[in-house]
């Protein structure tokens, strides 16, 4: 029998316990579905897991369907736990992606997709919730193919199978013109080659669909070719309720019996897990997915056998917590406590701070904080707090910026060791690289390789903020020892002091993690969802709209958005939904504030010196790194650092990080707004600290100057949101937009045969594509539709700025933010309400008779 370990994924809500559920139903392993939202999931037994109706910890389970015998994984799917379920991935021969048919694709479901693709692992698609689903099959295809390509094929589809199929990949087209039909094998092959995705359709919670897709399962896959010598990996590290530390590991060849030694522990019990029971047994082979006791020295990724350690996991924690702990807890004792915890999930990447004497730890947000407070309680009896969330940033070089060469001497008494190192910028998001690029006749191999296993031990500071270093490529171009005096840790010496001096000559950048969002809202609240992540400096897409409601999606600064979800709660009135993943990391948009606020000074770093040292007639010297040239020539010179950069690209890779739909925003903004002017500064630490340039953060007073009633008189008005105020018009627009928009403009050409006021009426058209906005003269008033990415408060706040000071100007608008906005550019503000009762006063909802 084959054995087959799967693992299912999905974006939060999506039903990806319940579907787990419906699978172990289906196969004869329960007797009844479990609920999350109930609280009784077979999976989710935790107690944190059961009070939040979300899954917080990775679950595994064993079935049967069809002579296949399924390992199965279920992970989490909260953003604040993505490390937990991408730990699992390793060891999945096939991932099960569950997406929502209502909800669609979403950010997180993009990075499942993504992590599934950098793993190379085969995926199925399941469509879930089609009974509450207003897309039919054929839409959701489209949509799918759209953003995952053309390889995912409908297999409910009998009718166009092998059509869709032979469409979808190369190798199956030629199967087809061959013989006019694909074999099962093929397909199973063009799945493991990830040249197609099966896609299946259904509703897990009322067991629709799902033996559908467990036939696909068993049909269509295959067990790997494990080898026979024993290798194991593993994956996942937890504590039972006795304190037993369990290893979990996915047998990958040979076998495991109890009593083997393991790296010199030996297996005290071998544990079958399904949900949160176990079965002991005496032997596990390859395929198998299996719980060791026993083994204190393992850790998450560790190979044993013939299997390589894994690592190299793309989700990492952005903020950065300080542990507030008891007056009456040891924080020794419990620096113990959270390293311990820190074995079961090492992207916690637990600290201690001997600055400010606290521990500190990273994590992913809020939920995972509370989570954490509730396992130290559970686990050690005590209560913890945690300070506020702080953004963890990255230094970099700038793109494009030329190589540097950093040279670190380490020469006290009887000691010596001298390293040269080429510094270069990479791509975004490539991390560190460590090469070497030094004649042997120059420094031997050893030596060579003993200075990179030095640079690659541990993480390394930059030097505008001490933040990490990334995206750097690292060569060493050369060095010097001595016959007699030079040991092995004066080169670590030497390289750190290397890559230090080479940072500080370099053009440095500041970078801040982002992320993509969702934020579904009211449309009456769009308007301001979208003037808020303008004012953070994101960008967006055109929203997306159904019925009342609206979604809208983009990328952040971190920073600007982890707070925003209890604004946007008040201001829709408890409507208001954000969700958001980790994106990457991008340029800083307030370098210089961040800089200031984090008291970094690089010279005072003695952990991290980027001075030489030097030893003259017994005499010990300390070279400041921008006097080392007096000491040293340099070994390459300006010709030949063109020459590297040419040599240094990787793989012929672009290194340009401005992706194309960002091109476009900048034409959007520049076009608004006017010309992007480029920092000429950037941080290059041998220039002098800079002036002040006038947008430094002061306490500002606004001040509104109004001009006099007898000048030009003004009336801006949103036409959209005035439609929706009123009942008339907001019951036409229901049946007919249009209808309602033109019987919008009759009143007020009817308003405006009575008023002396210029009338300026405001559409939306962010949603048309490639619109550049529009303005015509309609009878007595002007009627002005946005352009692309643009609302009515966007080109309303922009004219009020404008005209406001020499013109009488009234805004009709019942956006709050934007009649703060007015209120603040000297214009009168009045509500659609007031001015509907206005409209009303004179008879303007009579009719267009008026004479002009």
């Amino acid at each position: 029998m084959k054995k087959i370990t799967i693992g299912v994924l999905a974006h939060v809500d999506s039903g990806k316990t319940t579907l787990s559920e419906a699978l172990l139903f289906c196969s004869g392993n329960l007797n009844s579905l479990g609920r999350v939202d109930k609280g009784n999931s077979y999976f989710d037994t935790n107690p944190m897991e059961r009070n939040r109706g979300i899954t917080i910890f990775s679950k595994q389970t064993s079935f049967q369907w069809r002579e296949v015998c399924f390992n199965l994984l279920d992970t989490p799917g909260h953003v604040d736990f993505a490390a937990e379920m991408e730990r699992t991935l390793p060891v999945l021969d096939y991932g099960v992606l569950i997406i929502s048919a209502n909800d669609g694709i979403q950010a997180h479901t993009v990075t499942l997709w993504k992590l599934l693709e950098k793993y190379g692992i085969p995926t199925f698609i399941f469509i879930n919730k089609m009974d509450l689903s207003y897309r039919k099959e054929n839409e959701l295809m489209e949509i799918l193919r759209e953003k995952f390509g053309n390889g995912v094929v409908n297999f409910s589809d009998k009718e166009s199978f092998a059509d869709n199929l032979s469409l979808a990949s190369e190798t199956l087209t030629e199967a087809m013109l061959e013989r006019e039909s694909i074999r099962p094998d093929e397909i199973c092959d063009a799945i493991c080659n990830r040249e197609i995705f099966p896609c299946f359709f259904g509703t897990a919670l009322k067991n629709e669909g799902v033996k559908e897709f467990l036939d696909g399962l068993s049909e269509y896959t295959v067990f790997p070719d494990y080898s026979g010598d024993f290798s194991a990996s593993t994956y996942k590290i937890i504590r039972d309720e006795k304190g037993e530390r369990l290893t979990f590991v996915k047998v990958t060849g040979g076998e495991i019996r109890v009593k083997d030694s393991l790296d010199g522990e030996k297996i005290n019990q071998i544990r079958l897990y399904s949900g949160d029971k176990f079965t002991p047994v005496e032997k596990v082979t390859a395929g198998d997915i299996c719980a060791l006791t026993g083994l204190l020295k393992s850790y998450v990724g560790k190979g044993f056998g013939t299997a390589e350690d894994f690592s190299g996991e793309v989700m990492e924690s952005y903020l950065l917590y300080n542990v507030i702990l008891p007056g009456e807890v040891n924080v020794h004792e419990a620096l113990k406590d959270f390293m311990e915890i820190s074995e079961e999930d090492p992207k916690l990447k637990v600290t201690w701070n001997d600055e400010l004497s606290v521990i500190e730890i990273q994590m992913m947000g809020k939920v995972q904080t509370e989570i954490l407070k509730s396992l130290v309680k559970s686990r050690f009896g005590y209560d913890v707090e945690f300070g506020e969330g702080q953004i963890l940033y990255r230094e970099t070089l700038a793109t494009g910026s030329k190589p540097v060469e950093g040279i670190g001497h380490f020469e006290p008494l009887k000691h010596f060791a001298e390293v040269h190192l080429m510094i270069e910028p990479l791509e975004r998001g490539t991390g560190n690289i460590f090469l070497s690029n030094c004649r042997e006749d120059d420094l031997d191999k050893s030596r060579q390789n003993l200075i990179l296993s030095h640079l690659e031990e541990k993480p390394h500071k930059g030097v505008l903020t001490g933040s990490m270093l990334t995206d750097v490529k690292i060569t060493l171009i050369g060095g010097k020892a001595h016959k007699k005096h030079t040991e092995g840790g004066d080169f670590r010496e030497a390289a750190f002091r290397a890559l230090r001096q080479g940072l500080m000559q370099a053009e440095n950048i500041l970078l801040e993690p982002w992320c993509e969002f969702a934020i579904e809202l009211p449309m009456e609240n769009l308007g301001r969802a979208m003037a808020d992540i303008q004012n953070m400096g994101g960008r967006f897409s055109s929203p997306e709209t159904k019925e009342a409601q609206s979604v809208l999606k983009g990328t952040v600064p971190v920073a600007k958005i982890k707070d925003y979800a209890p604004l946007l709660n008040s201001y829709t009135g408890g409507l208001g939904r954000l969700s958001s993943f980790p994106s990457g990391y991008e340029e800083c948009q307030n370098t210089e504030e961040i800089i200031e606020n984090s008291g970094y000074n690089p010279d005072l770093d003695l952990e991290n010196p980027s001075s030489s040292i030097f030893c003259s007639k017994g005499s010990i010297q300390t070279v400041a790194w921008d006097m080392i040239w007096d000491r040293i020539s340099p070994m390459l010179t300006g010709d030949e650092f063109d020459e590297s950069v040419i040599e240094a690209d990787l793989n012929n890779k672009n290194h340009s990080h401005l992706p194309s739909d960002e091109a476009s925003l900048k034409v959007i903004f520049e076009r608004t707004y006017g010309p992007i002017e480029k920092k000429k500064n950037r941080h290059l630490r041998n220039i002098k600290p800079p002036k002040k340039t006038g947008f430094e953060e002061t306490n500002l007073r606004v001040e509104i100057n109004r001009p006099d009633a007898n000048s030009d008189k003004f009336l801006l008005i949103d036409g959209y949101n005035l439609i929706y105020a009123s009942e008339e018009l907001s019951e036409l627009a229901d049946s007919d937009f249009g209808a309602a928009r033109d019987r919008l403009i009759d009143i007020l050409c009817n308003y405006r045969g009575f008023s002396d006021e210029k009338i300026i009426l405001v559409f939306d058209a962010y949603k048309v594509k490639g619109g550049l906005g529009s303005k015509e003269k309609i009878r007595n008033i002007d009627v002005v539709y946005t352009k692309e990415a643009e609302t009515a408060d966007m080109y309303i706040e922009k004219v009020t700025k404008t005209i406001a000071n020499k013109s009488y100007v009234r805004v009709v608008t019942s956006d709050g933010l934007e009649q703060l906005i007015i209120l603040g550019h000297g214009a009168y503000r009045v509500s659609s309400r007031e001015f509907l009762e206005e409209v009303e006063a004179m008879g303007s909802f009579g009719g267009n008779d008026a004479e002009y």
